[in-house]
């Protein structure tokens, strides 16, 4: 872990604490979730999704926390080259055995509206035939 990663979220655990707010109002009102913030206030930039995102709640939490973030930048010029640099770590493998058929927890019952608009017809139809018959018209 680098040293100016924890001291970045010092910065924003001071901020965020100055203001009495806790990581839940955070969450709610940067639509941020509370493990990646706690992973920003710890230095844990690796626990974040990828760089880009990374910068983006870092701006956004900055923006949150009326931080200047080009003044955190600067305070911290290697953090930014860290999470740039950051490799993009993929375990995703290309082959065509990787490839699952995933369900959806709707897909046995895509039958059922279609059964019941036959039914209803069916049903509807059958009524019509009555009410023809019962007038005698067939």
């Amino acid at each position: 872990m680098h040293k100016e990663l924890i001291q970045l979220g010092e910065n924003f655990k001071s901020r965020r604490k100055e203001r009495n707010l806790s990581l839940k109002q955070v969450e709610s009102a940067t639509s941020i979730r509370m493990n990646y913030l706690e992973a920003i206030e710890e230095g844990h930039m690796a626990n974040l999704i990828s760089p880009v995102y990374a910068q983006g709640f870092i701006k956004k939490y900055a923006s949150f926390l009326d931080l200047d973030i080009d003044h955190l930048f600067q305070d911290h010029p290697s953090v930014l080259k860290l999470l740039v640099d950051k490799p993009m770590e993929s375990d995703f493998s290309f082959g065509i055995s990787s490839l699952e058929v995933r369900g959806t927890p709707g897909n046995q019952i895509k039958w059922l509206p279609n059964f019941m608009w036959v039914a209803v017809s069916a049903v509807g139809m059958l009524g019509l035939w009555l009410l023809a018959r019962f007038f005698g018209i067939f």
